[in-house]
């Protein structure tokens, strides 16, 4: 398959290849069965989620609703990047046309500020129940759930699209090797016939995101801590922090791994660190955010025990 054509004196790639997966003799079947495992608990567990929140009356609260939403974008999250992954783990070809690589990057990115947006509304939440728990319910409505939810969207499906406009006018030329386990915007644009300080620009508009919506849920959980410690009782000391200490869990691990991939500006990592941040934020923190807003959550489990029980009930009635 060819990946150039001539444009004048200059030659023009119209693929990459993910030069880091390793080929099938090399052992790519013992990455891709592991990966297609996580793949399946990510999907499922998220799917579980979205399910028992929406069948479940008593989970039909704010703090549920975002849950639910944040599950649903990580299902999509997650299949914009792992099923190409599981492909190249046991295809010769392990290439991407430079259409697929700006697809794949767009709906990354876009998935990932709509999360980073979701974990920011659900902070809000979180901070009105705790610091103005007196007028919650008249704040924070169902209609301003959806609205909160429908602006994530578009401010994480609109705010990507004028760098992948910027990048497709971009000159590709030289190697087509991309140094990552997916297509991002500084291994592909290493690749491009341009000066570097283009990548730099592309982090400064990646921190000033990431910082926006650190900050506000940050600033949250500061007042919410300080809330909480003033509470004279301490039944309702640890009721507030553990129906705050989820979101926390996934705020971090979310933040953390981007703010390390995207926040470094000139610093440069070894291609084995680089992979090991992106599987961080790629397959480790999906995989992880089921088992924490189920498995650790009382509620949850408390909704999934009564579906399933009331499955058993009709199964054996039916009978």
């Amino acid at each position: 398959m060819t990946w150039l054509m001539s444009h004048g004196n200059q030659t023009i790639m119209t693929e990459f290849l993910f030069s880091l997966f390793p080929h099938l003799q090399e052992g790519g079947l013992l990455f891709f069965i592991p990966l297609l495992l996580i793949y399946g608990f990510i999907i499922s567990g998220n799917l579980m989620i979205v399910l028992v929140i929406q069948l479940d009356t008593a989970l039909h609260t704010p703090m549920y609703f975002f849950i639910s939403v944040l599950s649903f974008l990580e299902i999509w999250y997650t299949t914009t990047t792992i099923p190409r992954m599981l492909f190249n783990l046991v295809s010769e070809q392990k290439t991407i046309s430079l259409a697929g690589c700006l697809l794949q990057m767009y709906f990354f990115h876009s998935l990932g500020i709509t999360e980073g947006c979701i974990l920011t509304a659900m902070a809000i939440d979180r901070y009105i129940a705790i610091c103005n728990p007196l007028r919650y319910p008249t704040i924070m409505t169902h209609r301003l759930c959806i609205q909160l939810t429908a602006g994530s969207c578009l401010c994480g499906f609109l705010l990507v699209l004028p760098e992948i406009a910027w990048i497709s006018t971009l000159p590709f030329c030289g190697s087509n090797h991309i140094q990552q386990i997916f297509c991002d915007f500084t291994p592909v644009l290493s690749l491009a016939c341009t000066d570097t300080f283009l990548v730099v620009i592309v982090d400064a508009i990646h921190a000033a995101e990431i910082l926006a919506s650190f900050l506000v849920i940050a600033l949250s959980y500061i007042r919410i801590i300080m809330v909480i410690l003033g509470m004279s009782s301490a039944e309702g000391r640890h009721k507030a922090f553990s129906t705050c200490a989820a979101h926390l869990a996934v705020f971090l691990l979310f933040f953390g791994s981007v703010a390390i991939m995207y926040l470094r500006f000139s610093a440069t990592y070894s291609v084995f660190w680089d992979t090991v941040i992106a599987v961080t934020f790629v397959i480790l923190a999906p995989f992880l955010n089921p088992i924490i807003y189920s498995l650790r959550n009382k509620d949850m489990k408390d909704a999934i025990s009564r579906l399933f029980y009331s499955r058993k009930r009709v199964g054996r009635a039916g009978r």
